[in-house]
This record gives C-alpha cells, structure tokens and sequence, in this order.
C-alpha cells in the first residue's frame, strides 16, 4: 500500500453510513453510469499487480493505456485493484480497455446496489458485495463499502471506494511475499483470497458487535437505569443490516459451486466452499445475536414494569398505612363542644399511642401477607 509524503495513508475521509443519495439516475438509459454514493473529493488510484509462481510486479498506473485485460505470449496473472469509483470517465475508460458490460460498470459505480453474481457470454464472472466496518465513534454502529470484482481468464479486476485503508493489504503482502497457494493458482484462487478477506471481516465486525452484546447484557441483567431501549434497538437495527447485507452473498458463493459455469476451477472450489461455510456461520451468529436482542428487550421492558411494580406497592403501601391515621386525626379534628375524649388530661397521648399501635398493627399484617 503505497503512502502520502507524511507517511499516511492515501485514503481519507470517514467510513460512511449506509443512506440513500439524491443523485439515481433515474429515468435514463440502462447503461447510464450515475455514481450513486458520498461525495469524494480525492482522485482515484490505480495499483496493478502481475505475478506467477517466479515472478512479482507491483506498480501505479498512471495512464490507462497500461491497463491490458491479457498479457500474449506470458504467464501472468494480473490483478488490477481500483481505490475509487467516483470518476465516471475514468471507470467508463477502463470498461472498454476491459470490454465490461454498461450494465456491469452501472453496478461497480453504485454504491446502494445491493450484493449479486452476475456471469457474462464474454466469459467474465461480475460479483458485487459489501465490507463491514465497526465506526470508531459508535461500538454500536455499522458501516458498510461497496466492493466489486470482474474475473476474467488472466485477470481480476477490484473495485473498492475510497473511505478507508486498502482492505486487501493482506492478500497484497501474501503475493509480495510468495506465501500461501496464492502465486501457484489462477485469478479464481485469487478471486477467493479477496472475498474471503471481506468475509474474515465479517467475523471482526461480529466480535465487536458481540463485545458490545455482552456488555448491554450485563446492564440488562444489573437492571442499570442508564440503559434505553434506544441502544437495544439500534444495536438490533446493525445486526438486521448486517444480515441483510451478507444474506445475499450465500447464495452467490453457493452459486459458484454447484454450476459448472467454467469460471472456477475445480480444484479452487473447495475453498469457495470453505468460504461458503464462513458465511453461514456469520449468518447463524447474527441470527442468535438477534434473537439475544429480542430476549434483552423482554427482559429490560420486564426490569422497568417490575421497577414500576415495586415503587407502586411501596406508594400503596404508605397511602394504606395513612388512611386509618387520617381518619383519627380527621375524627378529632371535628370542631363539636361535646366530645367527652377532649377534656381527658392524656387524651392527645392516647390518641398518638393508637396511631402507633394502628401503624404497627398494619405493618406486622403486611409482612405477615408477604405484600412487604
């Protein structure tokens, strides 16, 4: 991953929250490329990288006319990792240099579009789905980046936007470093290495979710005031994005399996099986996740009507404790001559005697009821 001057990364900006953007495109033409996302004010960078089992090359390309679907008369795989989407130009260049289908850049520069498969006569294979990442700000907030591929017969194509550091750093220093099967395989191995870095992500963003699950929990089950049903719906409200981001990708990966579509081979599909496996795990944790989030509403909705319960029997307890008081001292209180109990010497520390002995008396049945 290359770096700035000062030694940051190249990508700026925030993680963008998942929203709808005025700017569809609508009622054109299919094929229109409109680019549907956040406002991008840096240029698109482009890192193409050629290997095989012997040989590594990385470089920036700096003028299009190096960009080549095909390498006659070398064996080479060349992947082609795109950092930005906003420029319509530049994508719509590299779309004839590539011969993509209208319909397939249409996809690469929305960033709403939801995950799909799509495969072409040409022989190229599209796939379109979402990174996950946890805001930094908020353990409790999703936020998702639109990522595509094109895999060709000698070439892979990646699409990410520009938000964040470069999400395949690790398949990068996996081809630099000839580990692995990487640099042994087809694109199509190289295909799996990059979707499965987005659904190794899932299980990162998970955790922290869970983290964040745990510990609401704990406030839930302390019966802690400072707990809302705002954090347990929002939290609930990230995980029904998430899920409903990854559910698609199911199929997608189950897609490639089982057709004999030509574009996998076979000995590469039992990693897509692998991968597949990591998907239907995510999609389970979500799942229990949920219903945990249901079970902690219920019990905090339960916490709060007990909290309330308990003031309330505490309230009609003193109300029922009063009320004979009241009525003696209202009994007293009556302004007749000739109430014989007025003229008696002691007859105010009589009447405080009862009230105490009124109060005990009602107190001793409470607790003898179990009502306090």
């Amino acid at each position: 991953m290359h770096k700035t001057e000062n030694g940051h990364s190249p990508k700026q900006g925030n993680i963008r929250k998942s929203k709808r953007y005025k700017k569809r495109g609508l009622l054109t033409s299919p094929g229109t490329l409109t680019y549907i996302g956040p406002e991008i004010g840096l240029k698109t960078k482009i890192r193409r990288i050629r290997y095989n089992e012997q040989v590594y090359q990385d470089e920036a390309v700096k003028s299009l006319d190096e960009c080549r679907a095909a390498n006659h008369g070398e064996n080479f795989i060349t992947w082609l990792n795109v950092d930005g989407i906003h420029e319509i130009s530049l994508i719509e260049k590299l779309g004839k240099l590539y011969s993509l289908h209208p319909l397939l850049l249409e996809d690469v520069v929305n960033t709403e579009h939801k995950p799909k498969l799509e495969l072409y006569d040409t022989g190229q294979l599209f796939l379109t789905l979402k990174m996950l990442h946890v805001d930094s700000d908020s353990p409790l907030s999703i936020s998702s980046e639109h990522v595509s591929f094109v895999l060709g017969s000698n070439y892979v194509l990646s699409f990410q936007e520009e938000l964040t550091s470069d999400i395949f750093t690790s398949v990068e220093n996996r081809l630099e470093a000839s580990v692995g099967k990487t640099r042994r395989n087809g694109p199509d191995y190289l295909l799996f290495a990059l979707v499965d870095v987005v659904v190794d992500n899932y299980f990162i963003v998970l955790e922290k979710l869970g983290d964040s699950l745990d510990a609401t929990e704990d406030l839930v089950i302390r019966g802690e005031e400072d707990l809302s049903l705002k954090d347990l719906y929002a939290l609930k409200r990230e995980l029904t994005m998430a899920r409903r981001q990854i559910w698609p990708l199911r199929d997608m990966v189950n897609q490639l399996i089982r057709e004999d579509n030509g574009h996998i081979n076979k000995d590469v599909i039992p990693y897509y099986r692998d991968v597949y496996d990591h998907i239907m795990q995510v999609l389970d944790t979500i799942d229990s996740y949920r219903e945990l989030v249901a079970s902690l509403v219920d019990v905090h909705l339960s916490t709060i009507s007990n909290r309330m319960n308990s003031v309330m029997k505490t309230l009609t307890i003193f109300s029922a404790v009063f009320m004979p008081l009241t009525f003696i001292v209202g009994v007293y209180g009556m302004n007749f001559d000739f109430m014989p109990e007025l003229k008696m010497r002691y007859g105010y520390y009589y009447v405080l005697g009862l009230m105490v002995a009124v109060t005990i008396g009602m107190i001793f049945y409470f607790k003898t009821k179990k009502w306090m």
